[in-house]
């Protein structure tokens, strides 16, 4: 009878270990997405409140982009275009960020998400574009959740 009830016991410790790690490991998946979220949201604040500063805070070192088959760039040619355009006194650059869905898996987080451009030359009309894209972020050493690799495009017009 012992043995049955130190089986039961032993049992019930393992699912009470495993359930503990099952929760932890949620609640560790929580936590990145709601990091990968401030930090597309805080970039999005920085770009339009024109922090040239900033704009390059949301991107690794060994960034690779890919925008609507455009050359690919690396963290150092995509912050130059960046802070080129904020610095354009003959446009104005806003962006709205709708994230459909953040998917975290150990050190790498997968983000799709829509990002509306809106320009507006400063004796013109208004251009707004839409722009689907799939943002893939690494945890980097001190913790921060960065974009390493991302694929967008224009979406077509309905």
């Amino acid at each position: 009878m012992k043995r049955a009830q130190a089986g039961a016991f032993t049992a019930a410790v393992l699912a009470l270990l495993l359930s503990a790690s099952h929760a932890s490991a949620a609640d560790s998946t929580s936590a990145a997405q709601d990091q990968i979220r401030a930090e597309l949201e805080k970039w999005t604040r920085d770009f339009n409140s024109g922090a040239v500063s900033e704009v390059c805070s949301l991107f690794a070192p060994d960034l690779i982009s890919n925008f609507r088959g455009e050359p690919e760039d690396t963290y150092n040619s995509l912050c130059a275009n960046l802070q080129m355009a904020l610095a354009d006194p003959a446009k104005a650059y806003h962006y709205d960020l709708e994230i459909k869905e953040i998917i975290v898996s150990g050190d790498v987080g997968v983000v799709r998400l829509v990002w509306t451009l809106k320009v507006r030359p400063k004796n013109g009309l208004e251009d707004t574009k839409r722009e689907p894209g799939l943002d893939i972020f690494r945890r980097q050493p001190d913790g921060s959740w960065k974009i390493s690799r991302y694929m967008a495009y224009e979406a077509p017009y309905p």
